[in-house]
């Protein structure tokens, strides 16, 4: 196990600076629009999770199936749509560019967090391990 107990301190540090800066760029300019952007960074990993289980075939000569793209697809879908929310909503004058800036890093950095805790804890399934 190459992750280990300062992977997780740093991963927590960083994941509550990003939803340290979600919540400010709700609170400072009294608008709390932007904290959908947390909970779309949140749900974003989900399909991908969901749909990595579905398909997978030993005997078949192709690396990915159909249900594992759809998954990646969504999720990419999803990610695209948590970082195009806060400009959509600053292009229309309903939040202000200092909340869309806040809004945007912080859920990068919890996507990132996400990402980044997934790659690190992750177990290689080998039959000969």
């Amino acid at each position: 196990m190459a992750a280990g107990l300062k992977t997780v301190i740093l991963l927590s540090f960083v994941l509550a600076v990003g939803f340290l800066l979600i919540i400010l760029s709700c609170a400072l300019w009294q608008n709390w629009l932007p904290l959908l952007v947390a909970l779309t960074f949140v749900l974003a990993p989900l399909p991908n999770a969901i749909f990595s289980h579905c398909g997978h075939d030993d005997f078949s000569e192709y690396e990915h199936s159909g249900p594992i793209d759809l998954g990646r697809f969504i999720t990419s879908v999803v990610v695209i749509t948590g970082f195009a929310f806060p400009i959509v909503l600053a292009h229309a004058a309903v939040i202000t560019g200092g909340a869309c800036v806040m809004s945007i890093v912080g859920g990068g950095l919890v996507y990132g967090t996400i990402v980044a805790y997934s790659a690190a804890f992750t177990q290689d399934e080998s039959e000969f391990d």
